[in-house]
């Protein structure tokens, strides 16, 4: 997966020379995590910038350069950096364009890596995308297959509102081919990768391998889900949502942001707003524990939505 982000950034920038990329270590270390490995050897230091240790300040200058006329590509290492760096995205990527009167737009990209399941404690495992989820004029994307991530890229710099790409740390190792058939990725839309008749599990990020995983076991036990990848967070797919429980009328919705507040929570209330007569039962979430994320690897194992717990709250559901 990571590859395929690397030559989507690639063709990019070969195709568009106002796309550059911005962030700390992007350069002559590669990325933290390994995407930009080679940019700066084809590009050079003007197009493959390291940022020095202020998310505020290069953000800012994503911004500014948005605005006279660029496309940056701004990484910020872990997602709980961006908190450094809130004032900038909310205040002024997302608000300038209601604030200009419609005169300024900021094609920004930014992206950066979410959840937990690697051990890296605390502080660098927050799911934190419905926190962007919830601001107007950004548009929150969480790419969860290969052929996303290679695909994904055009239409986020193609876009005039600055867009946040949520990276599941987990799935940077993930492997797959690339479909030859498929050059674009409608980044308004959900998609759904599995069809069933018995219940829906919606998702996205790093708990669609884990969702598709359940769907195969409950599949083993005669149960036959339809696996839902939101892939959008804002703006949400209500119609590809409400179309995938009109089909199985039981619904499982799976994230790793904790319950309280969180994604999960709204998928719930427009399942409630406008599809409460479809629900033959009452609707299941599986979340993250409301505790810090631990170190320990089974700690942080238990805290994390995991296969079992996607199947048991399917059984609930279906009952």
């Amino acid at each position: 997966m990571r590859e395929a982000m690397r030559e989507a950034m690639r063709e990019a920038m070969r195709s568009d020379d106002r796309v550059f990329l911005m962030g700390e270590d992007v350069g002559a270390y590669g990325g933290c995590f390994g995407v930009s490995l080679g940019l700066l050897e084809e590009f050079g230091p003007d197009r493959v910038r390291d940022a020095p240790l202020s998310e505020s300040a290069f953000v800012g200058a994503g911004i500014g350069a948005a605005i006279a006329g660029m496309r940056p590509i701004v990484e910020i290492m872990t997602v709980n950096f961006s908190l450094l760096a809130m004032d900038q995205i909310l205040n002024t990527a997302a608000a300038i364009q209601h604030m200009s009167g419609g005169q300024i737009r900021v094609p920004l990209v930014i992206r950066t890596t979410t959840g937990a399941g690697r051990q890296l404690g605390a502080q660098h495992s927050h799911s934190l995308e419905v926190w962007y989820a919830h601001i107007p004029r950004l548009r929150v994307i969480a790419p969860a297959t290969v052929n996303d991530a290679r695909h994904m890229w055009a239409a986020a710099l193609a876009c005039n509102d600055p867009v946040v790409v949520f990276e599941h740390t987990g799935l940077y190792n993930l492997s797959d081919s690339i479909d030859p058939e498929r050059t674009a990725v409608d980044i308004d839309s959900a998609r759904l990768c599995r069809s069933g008749a018995d219940v829906s599990l919606i998702t996205y990020g790093g708990c669609l391998p884990r969702s598709m995983a359940a769907a195969q076991t409950l599949a083993a036990e005669g149960i036959s889900a339809d696996v839902l990848d939101l892939r959008t967070l804002r703006p949400l797919d209500s119609t590809a949502i409400l179309a995938t429980v009109a089909r199985t009328h039981r619904a499982v919705v799976v994230e790793e942001c904790r319950r309280s507040g969180g994604l999960a929570a709204e998928v719930m209330a427009r399942l409630t707003e406008s599809a409460f007569y479809e629900l033959d039962a009452p609707i299941e979430r599986v979340c993250t524990a409301e505790v810090p994320i631990p170190y320990a690897y089974r700690l942080e194992q238990a805290a994390i939505p995991q296969v079992e717990d996607l199947v048991a709250a399917a059984h609930r559901a279906v009952g």
